[in-house]
């Protein structure tokens, strides 16, 4: 089981954010390996945007960790429809991939303000990064959606380098069946989000939740599912996030290898 950690779960809340850009990024990236985890996902906020994060100013420097994706959370924006918004932050990070950096991997977050379940915006996105897959079809695009899976479909299918996150926590509470999610997507997933969450959206500490494990892992088994599972699970105590991220990874581990 390939386990990695979303940026910044090793450290404390940055300005009491839950998923933010850690302050000492370098500090928590040396820990990583020593901690076991095999990889990390690497963030882009609004905070720390894309001029100013070191994966744009220090691109040698990031590329001497195990990045599985750059998760480009500064589009989770109602310009996200926009050529320039779009072209600026996403386009930017392409042109940036292909000349110095060794990952080709973009997690593209359509949530909240990004959401597409409305058909006018989910068109309009369609256009656009139609276009950006087909520019740079050695990137692999992973989209991480509340949708549908046949409005999923509209924008995977777009291209052969589009593909999806799978958060298991965002299926649980959006009711949608994470076997057919699953079987669906059974070859287009290339990264999965693990987290716990209730059926009324609230983020819970792994199997204190409604989210299935134990099918979840069955079923990814079946479909031969080897890629990158992500910690993105609910923070605890203030000033263990160490210890929480530990005990996270080991309930998956042992449920992966004993609980199917």
């Amino acid at each position: 089981m390939n386990i990695g950690i979303m940026q910044g779960r090793l450290s404390e809340p940055t300005h009491n954010h839950i998923q933010e850009f850690p302050e000492d990024w370098e500090k928590e990236l040396l820990i990583l390996q020593e901690l076991g985890f095999a990889g990390v996902e690497w963030l882009i906020t609004k905070k720390c945007c894309l001029l100013e994060n070191p994966i744009l100013k220090e691109t040698q420097k990031v590329a001497l960790y195990p990045i599985t994706s750059v998760c480009l959370d500064v589009l989770v924006d109602e310009k996200i429809i926009c050529k320039d918004y779009l072209a600026d932050h996403l386009e930017s990070l392409c042109h940036v991939m292909m000349e110095s950096s060794p990952f080709r991997n973009i997690t593209i977050p359509l949530l909240e303000k990004s959401d597409m379940r409305n058909n006018k915006k989910r068109e309009e996105f369609k256009i656009l990064m139609g276009k950006i897959g087909k520019k740079y079809p050695d990137i692999e695009f992973s989209f991480e959606a509340e949708l549908e899976v046949k409005k999923l479909e509209e924008i995977v299918s777009l291209c052969n380098n589009f593909y999806v996150t799978y958060d298991t926590g965002n299926v649980t509470s959006c009711g949608f069946n994470h076997k057919e999610y699953i079987n669906f997507f059974a070859d287009r997933i290339n990264n999965v989000h693990l987290k716990d969450r209730t059926f009324d959206a609230k983020t819970v500490k792994p199997m204190t939740g409604d989210t299935d494990f134990r099918l979840i892992f069955n079923i990814l088994k079946n479909v031969g599912y080897n890629k990158p599972f992500i910690l993105q699970t609910a923070r605890e105590e203030l000033g263990k996030e160490r210890e929480t991220m530990l005990q996270h990874k080991k309930i998956f581990e042992e449920l992966y290898e004993n609980g199917v």
